[in-house]
């Protein structure tokens, strides 16, 4: 059975970084701009973590692994059992703090895991630690094109405020840039606090062991 953990990346998890990255981007960030936001006070740059406890020869073969933080369901926590195999890197999300924005910089998943609530719980927990760290906006450009991203980020209240033209050189295509604003309000924690129990219903509903109650920030 699969669980989930979230906590910030360190310097070991930049060679899986840059491999989603080549895998969902082509090749966005370099090592070296990754090792850049973890240097920086101003970046929150954080991993999604899957691992199997169950089912697995390997597992029984390895011990001593050190796991991204238990998560919890209904205030249950899940203690997976001590022999596993090691984490795979399934998620990177990144968020600059420019004044009283949080900028929006990386949020990816795994093709493989795509489609199943994954996206909403890295973008919950960026926006999380937004409001812990007081920003007052949220903002991100996405693809014109990108109909999947565009949803989940309307999901989260982000509106579209114009647009960026040819701003993707690969193509020309412009970019939507997208504002979330009120971050900082007592009303936006209770927000986060009833996205969560969606979140976490998705991630029931697709066998996922755990939810977004304990992640490591």
């Amino acid at each position: 059975m699969p669980f989930l953990g979230i906590k910030h990346l360190a310097a070991e998890h930049l060679n899986s970084a840059v491999e989603l990255d080549r895998l969902c981007f082509g090749g966005l960030w370099t090592i070296e701009g990754y090792r850049r936001e973890l240097d920086s006070p101003n970046s929150d740059l954080l991993g999604l973590w899957t691992w199997e406890t169950e089912g697995s020869e390997s597992a029984h073969n390895q011990a001593g692994t050190h796991h991204p933080p238990l998560l919890q369901i209904r205030g249950r926590t899940h203690h997976p059992p001590p022999l596993q195999v090691p984490p795979i890197l399934i998620g990177i999300g990144c968020l600059w703090v420019i004044l009283e924005e949080a900028h929006i910089t990386i949020l990816a998943i795994d093709p493989r895991f795509q489609g199943q609530g994954l996206g909403q719980a890295l973008l919950w927990t960026l926006l999380k630690s937004a409001h812990r760290r007081q920003l007052e906006r949220a903002t991100l450009e996405v693809r014109a094109s990108n109909l999947v991203a565009l949803s989940l980020y309307h999901k989260f209240g982000f509106k579209e405020a114009g647009r960026r033209k040819r701003y993707y050189a690969d193509t020309g295509e412009d970019a939507a840039i997208l504002w979330r604003s009120d971050i900082e309000k007592p009303e936006f924690q209770q927000y986060l606090a009833n996205q969560k129990v969606k979140i976490c219903d998705r991630l029931q509903q697709k066998n996922w062991q755990g939810s977004i109650d304990s992640f490591e920030l």
